[in-house]
């Protein structure tokens, strides 16, 4: 059960980008909640990204702004530097998952204790998520493989989402539609993730907000952050 509640949805942003401001404004209009996970040391940067033709910002905020934009949600480690963990010694591993875990506890104002593992791709293996399963302070991880199930899972540490908005925007909405008629007996959890900055590149932002206020204000529904959601169930 979530919070006396079924079924629960709950979203994961990754990178910690601007983009995340307007993201947030929609989630709070409908009561939505959202864990958003940041590298710490690329914090105050700003960048150009290009994708599938279209040039847009890849800027992140300051660290003194964190506190103050996630109010609300849960923010969560993604790495120091966002480098491709399969490719790194243990030692390397840990110092990137840990110290951003608690540089981002310092900013936050609590303890930091959930992750999304970085990169596209094969971004993770068993070899690292037990790393970081024995050696942090992290208590779930994300991948970036959709099982498109509503089921629990008990690996918190190699925890897949249900689908992912960008690339599989048409199937988001189909199985939030099937989520939000699922009648069910047992625990149902809807878990959509991607990068807010996908929206700016597939212009976007009207039709997800037009999907959460669908998905919103369902008696049977528990809307909580990774962290309300997985640790609680």
């Amino acid at each position: 059960m979530f919070n006396g509640k079924i079924k629960a949805i709950t979203f994961s942003y990754d990178d910690g980008v601007t983009q995340d401001k307007r993201l947030i404004e929609i989630f709070n209009r409908y009561g939505l909640k959202c864990t958003f996970n940041i590298n710490s040391r690329l914090l105050g940067s700003a960048n150009l990204l290009v994708c599938d033709g279209v040039t847009v910002a890849h800027c992140k905020p300051k660290p003194e702004e964190i506190r103050e934009i996630y109010k609300g949600h849960e923010i969560a480690s993604h790495t120091l530097t966002h480098p491709l963990l399969t490719k790194l010694s243990e030692e390397e591993i840990i110092r990137q998952t840990e110290n951003d875990r608690i540089a981002l506890s310092e900013l936050a104002g609590y303890e930091v204790v959930g992750f999304a593992y970085p990169c596209g791709g094969v971004n993770y293996d068993r070899r690292v998520a037990e790393i970081i399963r024995n050696n942090t302070g992290i208590k779930y991880c994300r991948t970036i493989e959709s099982n498109h199930s509503f089921d629990i899972q008990n690996n918190l540490f190699e925890f897949k989402p249900t689908v992912g908005h960008h690339h599989e925007f048409d199937k988001m909405l189909e199985i939030g539609k099937k989520f939000v008629e699922l009648e069910t007996n047992k625990p149902a959890l809807l878990y959509i993730w991607g990068h807010s900055y996908e929206f700016d590149i597939y212009n976007r932002w009207n039709a997800f907000e037009e999907f959460c206020k669908y998905i919103s204000k369902r008696d049977d529904i528990f809307y909580g952050t990774n962290k309300e959601v997985l640790l609680n169930c």
